[in-house]
């Protein structure tokens, strides 16, 4: 099975992204006795974090820029 690919872990982030505009501009209403109220804010902005670093993850990959590994001799 192959691992998430840049496109996705852009499209998640992008969701994460508007998650946090809707709860910014009301965590909870109510219409007609019925009431809505939004994930949690900490919970989406974690989820920004994660998806952010995936991004630029698979995006230093994509450009040949892989992980900085220090060796020391011994």
């Amino acid at each position: 099975m192959a691992g998430i690919t840049l496109a996705q872990a852009e499209e998640k982030l992008n969701q994460y992204l508007a998650a946090e505009e809707k709860v910014l501009s009301g965590q909870s209403y109510e219409i007609a006795g019925r009431s809505l109220r939004r994930a949690d804010l900490s919970e989406i902005r974690q989820g920004i974090k994660d998806w952010d670093a995936k991004v630029q993850e698979l995006a230093a990959r994509a450009s040949g820029r892989g992980r900085v590994v220090t060796v020391r001799p011994r």
